[in-house]
């Protein structure tokens, strides 16, 4: 692994730990290889942002790490030092998928409170905990309406908000800004980064955006082509809060080509392993 910076030597033990992970769908000869040898090692109140060529295996990533899927036999995947397996990870991480899967029966309100009241949480309580958050989030007045009644970024203000409210250690974002506009996902980044700040919650971010992962994130993964590992741990010292000015800073530009380079040729191999 090429390493911008490590963190796995440092003296406070890492948040999540993944070491030597690797995941096969199917059996000989259909067998897929689909990551390989992960290693990654997060701490408490980071913002790691992830990228890789398509296919890479960012997504089975995500399930494994959520607890969805397994990871193979010889692969350890530690939180708070302590091995994970057979869905313990499910009690320890929320989970938000590049869709915002809102009910459209349901209210703004009770979507956001969903995943309290599955957990137990009494209607009252749970409804009492999501109001406190609406102007935090950008949403009050919105309490009645239903999802088809909003913006796209709106209804990803409330998918955020309901996994917020399910507090958990680790945020696990898949491309949560991908179906947005250019203006619109702008704004929404540096909103997330404003409740990230307030919150500290620790985060892993998948997103196809090189400007995006480097303006959200303390670190950049980036994953090779299938089967996919981490080649480039980028740690981005560029000072917090992030101006959107920053993104046309030389020192971004710098680190934007590097990661680009990386990307490019990983990509490129991608489509040599599609070709038949």
């Amino acid at each position: 692994m090429i390493a911008g910076s490590s963190v796995t030597g440092s003296a406070k033990p890492a948040l999540l730990e993944l070491v030597g992970v690797s995941k096969r769908f199917g059996r000989a000869p259909q067998e897929t290889l689909a990551v390989r040898d992960l290693d990654i090692a997060i701490q408490p109140g980071e913002f790691v942002t992830l990228i890789g060529p398509s296919g890479c295996g960012k997504s089975t990533l995500f399930n494994m790490i959520a607890g969805l899927l397994p990871p193979d036999a010889q692969g350890t995947i530690l939180f708070g030092g302590e091995p994970q397996g057979d869905g313990k990870l499910l009690g320890k991480v929320s989970f938000m998928p590049q869709k915002d899967l809102l009910f459209p029966w349901r209210t703004v309100l009770d979507n956001a409170t969903l995943a309290l009241e599955i957990e137990g949480l009494p209607r009252r309580a749970a409804r009492q905990r999501a109001e406190a958050l609406f102007p935090e989030f950008g949403l009050q007045g919105f309490e009645r309406h239903y999802p088809h009644q909003l913006s796209g970024g709106m209804r990803q203000r409330v998918a955020l908000m309901r996994t917020f409210l399910f507090e958990r250690d680790l945020i696990l974002l898949d491309e949560p800004f991908g179906a947005l506009d250019a203006l619109t996902r702008a704004i929404m980044q540096r909103w997330l980064l404003d409740i990230w700040a307030r919150h500290r919650r620790t985060v892993l971010f998948i997103t196809h955006d090189i400007d995006e992962a480097i303006f959200l994130g303390d670190r950049v993964l980036v994953m090779t082509a299938r089967p996919g590992t981490i080649t480039l741990d980028e740690r981005i010292d560029l000072p917090r809060p992030r101006d959107p000015a920053v993104i046309t800073s030389e020192p971004f530009m710098g680190i934007k080509r590097r990661l680009l380079a990386i990307l490019e040729q990983e990509s490129l191999k991608s489509f040599a392993v599609a070709r038949p």
